[in-house]
Protein backbone atom coordinates (compact mmCIF):
# COMPACT_ATOMS: atom_id res chain seq x y z
CA UNK A 1 0.00 0.00 0.00
CA UNK A 2 1.20 3.50 -0.66
CA UNK A 3 0.54 6.92 0.76
CA UNK A 4 1.24 9.15 -2.23
CA UNK A 5 4.66 7.94 -3.36
CA UNK A 6 5.84 6.64 0.01
CA UNK A 7 5.49 2.94 0.77
CA UNK A 8 3.94 2.08 4.11
CA UNK A 9 3.45 -1.10 6.06
CA UNK A 10 0.77 -2.14 8.50
CA UNK A 11 3.16 -1.80 11.41
CA UNK A 12 4.05 1.79 10.43
CA UNK A 13 0.53 3.17 10.51
CA UNK A 14 -1.45 4.61 13.40
CA UNK A 15 -4.79 3.39 12.08
CA UNK A 16 -6.78 5.41 14.64
CA UNK A 17 -5.08 8.57 13.43
CA UNK A 18 -5.59 7.52 9.80
CA UNK A 19 -9.30 6.85 10.25
CA UNK A 20 -10.48 10.43 9.74
CA UNK A 21 -9.02 10.64 6.22
CA UNK A 22 -9.05 6.93 5.32
CA UNK A 23 -12.10 7.24 3.07
CA UNK A 24 -10.48 10.01 1.01
CA UNK A 25 -8.71 7.32 -1.06
CA UNK A 26 -10.97 6.36 -3.98
CA UNK A 27 -10.75 2.63 -3.26
CA UNK A 28 -11.28 3.10 0.49
CA UNK A 29 -14.33 5.35 0.79
CA UNK A 30 -15.85 4.33 -2.56
CA UNK A 31 -17.48 7.75 -2.73
CA UNK A 32 -17.12 7.97 -6.50
CA UNK A 33 -20.11 6.26 -8.14
CA UNK A 34 -17.91 4.55 -10.72
CA UNK A 35 -15.55 3.09 -8.09
CA UNK A 36 -18.46 2.10 -5.90
CA UNK A 37 -20.23 0.40 -8.78
CA UNK A 38 -17.09 -1.45 -9.82
CA UNK A 39 -16.49 -2.82 -6.33
CA UNK A 40 -20.18 -3.69 -5.90
CA UNK A 41 -20.13 -5.66 -9.15
CA UNK A 42 -16.98 -7.56 -8.19
CA UNK A 43 -18.31 -8.30 -4.71
CA UNK A 44 -21.57 -9.60 -6.14
CA UNK A 45 -19.61 -12.04 -8.29
CA UNK A 46 -17.46 -13.20 -5.34
CA UNK A 47 -20.16 -13.68 -2.69
CA UNK A 48 -22.90 -16.32 -2.72
CA UNK A 49 -26.12 -15.38 -4.51
CA UNK A 50 -28.21 -16.15 -1.43
CA UNK A 51 -28.10 -14.11 1.79
CA UNK A 52 -25.28 -15.36 3.99
CA UNK A 53 -23.09 -14.49 6.97
CA UNK A 54 -19.96 -12.53 6.01
CA UNK A 55 -17.02 -11.89 8.32
CA UNK A 56 -15.20 -8.78 7.07
CA UNK A 57 -11.76 -8.97 8.68
CA UNK A 58 -9.84 -5.71 8.83
CA UNK A 59 -13.04 -3.95 7.82
CA UNK A 60 -11.66 -0.43 8.21
CA UNK A 61 -14.45 2.10 7.84
CA UNK A 62 -16.83 -0.55 6.53
CA UNK A 63 -16.99 0.28 2.81
CA UNK A 64 -17.05 -3.35 1.65
CA UNK A 65 -19.26 -4.26 4.60
CA UNK A 66 -21.78 -1.73 3.37
CA UNK A 67 -21.75 -3.13 -0.16
CA UNK A 68 -22.25 -6.65 1.20
CA UNK A 69 -25.11 -5.51 3.43
CA UNK A 70 -26.74 -3.70 0.50
CA UNK A 71 -26.63 -7.00 -1.38
CA UNK A 72 -28.61 -8.66 1.40
CA UNK A 73 -25.85 -10.29 3.45
CA UNK A 74 -25.46 -10.24 7.23
CA UNK A 75 -22.10 -8.72 8.12
CA UNK A 76 -19.77 -8.94 11.10
CA UNK A 77 -16.81 -6.58 10.79
CA UNK A 78 -13.61 -6.71 12.82
CA UNK A 79 -10.86 -4.11 12.99
CA UNK A 80 -8.16 -3.40 15.55
CA UNK A 81 -8.78 0.36 15.32
CA UNK A 82 -11.61 1.66 17.53
CA UNK A 83 -11.79 4.80 15.39
CA UNK A 84 -12.27 2.74 12.23
CA UNK A 85 -14.93 0.62 13.92
CA UNK A 86 -16.80 3.75 15.06
CA UNK A 87 -16.90 4.99 11.47
CA UNK A 88 -18.04 1.60 10.20
CA UNK A 89 -20.85 1.48 12.76
CA UNK A 90 -22.02 4.93 11.69
CA UNK A 91 -21.79 4.04 7.99
CA UNK A 92 -23.93 0.92 8.47
CA UNK A 93 -26.36 2.26 11.05
CA UNK A 94 -29.67 0.48 10.64
CA UNK A 95 -28.17 -2.35 8.58
CA UNK A 96 -27.87 -6.02 9.55
CA UNK A 97 -24.26 -5.54 10.67
CA UNK A 98 -22.17 -5.80 13.82
CA UNK A 99 -18.68 -4.36 14.27
CA UNK A 100 -16.09 -5.49 16.81
CA UNK A 101 -12.72 -4.16 17.87
CA UNK A 102 -10.18 -6.95 17.73
CA UNK A 103 -7.15 -8.62 16.20
CA UNK A 104 -7.53 -9.56 12.54
CA UNK A 105 -5.41 -12.66 13.03
CA UNK A 106 -7.78 -13.93 15.75
CA UNK A 107 -11.16 -12.19 15.41
CA UNK A 108 -13.16 -12.06 18.67
CA UNK A 109 -16.23 -13.90 17.35
CA UNK A 110 -16.35 -16.77 19.84
CA UNK A 111 -18.13 -19.85 18.50
CA UNK A 112 -19.87 -18.04 15.67
CA UNK A 113 -19.22 -19.41 12.19
CA UNK A 114 -19.57 -17.76 8.78
CA UNK A 115 -20.24 -18.54 5.15
CA UNK A 116 -17.62 -16.10 3.89
CA UNK A 117 -14.39 -14.68 5.24
CA UNK A 118 -13.85 -11.40 3.37
CA UNK A 119 -10.43 -9.77 3.68
CA UNK A 120 -9.07 -6.79 1.77
CA UNK A 121 -5.50 -5.53 2.09
CA UNK A 122 -4.88 -7.15 5.48
CA UNK A 123 -2.74 -10.25 4.98
CA UNK A 124 0.23 -8.20 3.77
CA UNK A 125 0.34 -6.45 7.17
CA UNK A 126 0.23 -9.60 9.33
CA UNK A 127 3.46 -11.17 10.64
CA UNK A 128 2.30 -14.74 9.84
CA UNK A 129 -0.28 -14.82 7.02
CA UNK A 130 -0.33 -18.62 6.89
CA UNK A 131 -1.24 -18.92 10.53
CA UNK A 132 -4.00 -16.32 10.13
CA UNK A 133 -5.45 -18.21 7.17
CA UNK A 134 -5.51 -21.45 9.13
CA UNK A 135 -7.33 -19.73 11.99
CA UNK A 136 -9.83 -18.11 9.62
CA UNK A 137 -10.47 -21.50 8.00
CA UNK A 138 -11.80 -22.65 11.35
CA UNK A 139 -14.31 -19.77 11.32
CA UNK A 140 -15.92 -20.98 8.11
CA UNK A 141 -18.89 -23.29 7.91
CA UNK A 142 -18.57 -26.38 5.70
CA UNK A 143 -18.54 -25.25 2.09
CA UNK A 144 -17.66 -21.71 3.07
CA UNK A 145 -15.37 -19.49 1.06
CA UNK A 146 -12.49 -17.09 1.35
CA UNK A 147 -12.67 -13.83 -0.59
CA UNK A 148 -9.20 -12.31 -0.35
CA UNK A 149 -8.26 -9.05 -2.05
CA UNK A 150 -4.54 -8.35 -1.92
CA UNK A 151 -1.64 -7.09 -3.98
CA UNK A 152 1.97 -5.99 -4.12
CA UNK A 153 2.40 -2.23 -3.98
CA UNK A 154 5.03 0.28 -4.93
CA UNK A 155 8.53 -1.13 -5.12
CA UNK A 156 7.34 -4.67 -4.41
CA UNK A 157 8.45 -4.75 -0.79
CA UNK A 158 4.91 -4.21 0.54
CA UNK A 159 2.16 -6.72 -0.07
CA UNK A 160 1.78 -10.40 -0.80
CA UNK A 161 2.02 -11.88 -4.28
CA UNK A 162 -0.79 -13.99 -5.74
CA UNK A 163 1.52 -16.97 -6.19
CA UNK A 164 2.49 -16.87 -2.51
CA UNK A 165 -1.08 -16.51 -1.29
CA UNK A 166 -2.23 -19.33 -3.58
CA UNK A 167 0.46 -21.54 -2.08
CA UNK A 168 -0.69 -20.72 1.45
CA UNK A 169 -4.34 -21.38 0.58
CA UNK A 170 -3.85 -24.64 -1.30
CA UNK A 171 -3.98 -26.93 1.79
CA UNK A 172 -7.09 -25.12 3.08
CA UNK A 173 -9.32 -24.92 0.01
CA UNK A 174 -10.80 -27.33 -2.49
CA UNK A 175 -11.38 -24.90 -5.35
CA UNK A 176 -9.53 -21.67 -5.94
CA UNK A 177 -9.54 -18.98 -8.60
CA UNK A 178 -7.42 -15.87 -9.01
CA UNK A 179 -8.96 -12.75 -10.53
CA UNK A 180 -6.58 -10.02 -11.69
CA UNK A 181 -7.68 -6.50 -10.72
CA UNK A 182 -4.77 -4.36 -11.90
CA UNK A 183 -6.30 -3.56 -15.30
CA UNK A 184 -9.57 -2.17 -13.92
CA UNK A 185 -8.82 1.50 -13.19
CA UNK A 186 -12.28 1.98 -11.70
CA UNK A 187 -11.33 -0.09 -8.65
CA UNK A 188 -8.42 2.13 -7.63
CA UNK A 189 -9.49 5.40 -9.18
CA UNK A 190 -6.34 5.51 -11.30
CA UNK A 191 -4.10 3.44 -13.53
CA UNK A 192 -1.81 1.07 -11.61
CA UNK A 193 1.11 -1.02 -12.77
CA UNK A 194 1.55 -3.16 -9.69
CA UNK A 195 -0.03 -6.51 -8.88
CA UNK A 196 -3.59 -6.38 -7.57
CA UNK A 197 -5.85 -9.40 -7.44
CA UNK A 198 -8.63 -11.26 -5.67
CA UNK A 199 -8.67 -14.92 -4.72
CA UNK A 200 -11.95 -16.74 -4.20
CA UNK A 201 -11.37 -20.10 -2.54
CA UNK A 202 -14.09 -22.57 -1.54
CA UNK A 203 -13.41 -24.96 1.32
Amino acid sequence: MTNGEQAITGQDVDWDAAAATFDDEPDHGLRDPQARGAWASRLRSWLPEHACDVLDIGCGTGSLSLLAAEQGHRVTGVDRSPAMVDLARAKLAGRDAVFLVGDAAAPPVGEERFDVVLVRHVLWALPDPGRALRHWRGLLRPGGRFVLVEGVWGTGTDGIAADRLTELLAPLAGRLRVERLSDDERLSGKAVDDERYAIVATT
